[in-house]
């Protein structure tokens, strides 16, 4: 079965740097679009970061010049590099595959 597990959240004061990282299993990665996705509480949840199969991205002009996603297809695992975080940051961090139909359990980015 398809699993996403995300880990590489944490605490981190304001213009500090985070990675989080995301590993898959139960599906063809490397011919898999993967996206990143954050919710805040009381927020809707909003698509960070985008990254296709041939190496397409794109973010969202809130996270632009500040956060960039990779991947590397030998180990399933994408990554979401966030750099020069804000308060405004903080929320549940998820990454999704499959067009959004699979999801992974979330990491915790608290920017304070």
């Amino acid at each position: 079965h398809v699993q996403l597990v995300e880990s590489g959240g944490g605490s981190v004061q304001t213009g500090g740097s985070l990675r989080l990282s995301c590993t898959a299993s139960g599906f063809t990665f490397d011919h898999s679009h993967m996206e990143w996705y954050r919710q805040a509480p009381g927020a809707d949840c909003e698509r960070v970061a985008f990254l296709t199969s041939d190496g397409h991205m794109d973010y969202a002009n809130s996270v632009k010049g500040r956060f960039t996603m990779s991947r590397d297809n030998a180990k399933n695992t994408v990554y979401l590099q966030m750099n020069s975080l804000k308060s405004e940051d903080t929320a549940l961090y998820y990454c999704a595959a499959g067009g959004s139909t699979y999801w992974g359990q979330g990491t915790q980015v608290t920017v304070s």
